[in-house]
């Protein structure tokens, strides 16, 4: 997808019919020719426009009417996000300038007025460095007001200082870790996370103990979560779920001004109860999510709905409501086409391991179907974890519906491709996991082999020592019922029993 038509994407028909307002304006002839080929956006008509365009003169002029029609895109967006932001931020950064503005026209009272406004909703949002150019403003036109001790505006700039010195350092420490996570998932690098976490807490001076914002407690528990999702332990990352939650309580009345960071903290809560098999538990935290989703005119909602639905799905079909788990994800993905294709790839995946487990083999063939790009695009996009599940799941959907040679085909392509990398990064068990798997597929009749049962058994009970992730107990389950010549979705529930006590 070109820039252009992502751009486009992004706006609703009311903001459409006003760009084309905007460039109508700005048109100083007919002739033109930008309304027209935004007008092709829609229709997805921009590849023939382009195609039509044979000799280089018109290409030229295509590429030059095109790069004027972003220019202005990014011109309208900018001036109509500014225009429609009512954020308090935006609120605070209009009281700042125009505070300046009054000062060098002498209206000092008024200025004073809305730097004391500007302070106190900078201080009900934690807004440091918003306060931190408050401070700097009231102090350099301190001298119109000497009925204000100055002593006491540096004392509060400076106590802000510190505040704003350890978000900054927070900040930075957060971003080198996601970018470090980013090379794990989508270039299979080899890292110590663990000893990367603490080298860049000790380096940054990032202290648990100093006080909490909301901004700070979901960077926070996004590295905690990523950690544990390398891991496949979430049970580790306990402490980080109480404070949070602890935090939560005594701020509620704060809720509402920090809504993005507040709906992603009740995700994490929800997903670490989620992945430890504590389902009600994450259940009433997505009920808390879902009335947050509706504040604000549903600011939020298209943002999150998608994962809002994956745990709620995941939950009912490990609570024993199969159907209704199938129901939700089948409905989300229809109803929300437009959302993070991350979340749409994440959806589709869980679907199809659901139709896996109630044996609806059809319909898990149709979906993987729709997953349609290779091993390194999805290594890249998504994460290798992720395409490594992926291509797990194929395997085991080819075995079951009996297509050996598709089967043993990729088998084949993933310990080409991923065995090496696994080894490496101590997973051995997915090695293992993946020889019980061929064994079946090149002879279904070994699982009558009681030799090969106990193996199986073994291997369970070692995987069942190990770290605790719902995730995990799927791909066991799976094997344990063709070896049991059970039922996959309540061996499944029954293993989870087991895992989890």
């Amino acid at each position: 997808m070109n820039a252009l038509q992502e751009i486009a994407n992004m706006m609703n028909e009311a903001e459409k019919k006003a760009f084309i307002h905007y460039l109508s304006k700005k048109n100083k002839r007919k002739d033109t020719g930008n309304i027209d080929l935004f007008n092709s956006l829609k229709t997805d008509d921009i590849k023939n426009k382009k195609n039509n365009l044979s000799n280089k003169k018109s290409t030229d002029a295509y590429h030059a009417l095109r790069k004027r029609l972003y220019d202005n895109m990014i011109d309208f967006m900018a001036n109509r996000s500014f225009e429609n932001n009512t954020s308090q931020e935006n609120t605070i950064l209009r009281l700042i300038v125009v505070s300046r503005l009054f000062f060098e026209h002498n209206l000092t009272k008024t200025a004073f007025k809305c730097l004391a406004k500007a302070e106190e909703i900078a201080l009900n949002i934690e807004g440091f460095n918003l306060l931190n150019e408050i401070y700097l403003t009231q102090i350099q036109f301190a001298h119109f007001n000497l009925s204000e001790p100055i002593e006491k505006i540096i004392t509060k700039f400076k106590v802000n200082k510190k505040q704003l010195e350890y978000e900054e350092q927070l900040n930075l420490g957060y971003a080198v870790l996601r970018r470090e996570l980013a090379a794990i998932y989508h270039e299979g690098r080899i890292v110590d996370f663990q000893a990367l976490i603490k080298n860049t807490i000790e380096t940054h001076g990032i202290s648990l103990k100093k006080g909490l914002t909301f901004k700070s407690l979901y960077q926070i528990l996004f590295i905690a979560n990523e950690y544990a999702s390398i891991n496949n332990n979430y049970s580790i990352i306990q402490p980080f779920v109480v404070k949070s939650y602890r935090f939560i309580s005594k701020k509620n009345n704060q809720t509402d001004r920090h809504l993005y960071y507040h709906i992603y903290i009740l995700y994490f809560i929800a997903n670490f109860y989620f992945r430890n098999g504590q389902f009600i538990e994450s259940m009433n935290y997505l009920n808390l999510m879902f009335t947050e989703l509706q504040k604000q005119s549903g600011k939020y909602y298209q943002r999150f709905c998608l994962r809002y639905f994956i745990l709620l799905a995941f939950n009912e079909n490990y609570l024993g409501n199969p159907q209704k788990a199938i129901e939700i994800a089948e409905k989300s993905l229809l109803s929300n086409k437009k959302a993070d294709p991350n979340d749409s790839n994440d959806l589709r995946l869980m679907l199809i391991v659901f139709y896996i487990q109630q044996n609806a083999g059809r319909n898990a063939v149709k979906e993987m179907a729709k997953l349609n790009h290779t091993d390194s695009w999805y290594e890249k996009k998504m994460s290798m974890d992720w395409a490594i599940k992926k291509c797990l799941v194929e395997i085991l959907l080819h075995a079951q519906q009996e297509n050996i040679e598709l089967a043993m085909s990729r088998i084949k392509s993933f310990k080409r491709r991923y065995k090496k990398y696994l080894l490496t990064v101590n997973e051995e068990r997915v090695v293992e996991y993946l020889l019980f798997i061929e064994q079946y597929v090149m002879k279904p009749e070994i699982i009558q082999i009681e030799k090969f049962q106990k193996a199986i058994d073994d291997f369970i009970i070692r995987a069942q020592n190990g770290p605790k992730d719902i995730l995990i107990v799927s791909f066991l389950s799976w094997l344990l019922a063709k070896v049991r010549r059970k039922a996959i979705y309540e061996t499944t529930l029954n293993l989870l029993t087991a895992y989890f006590s």
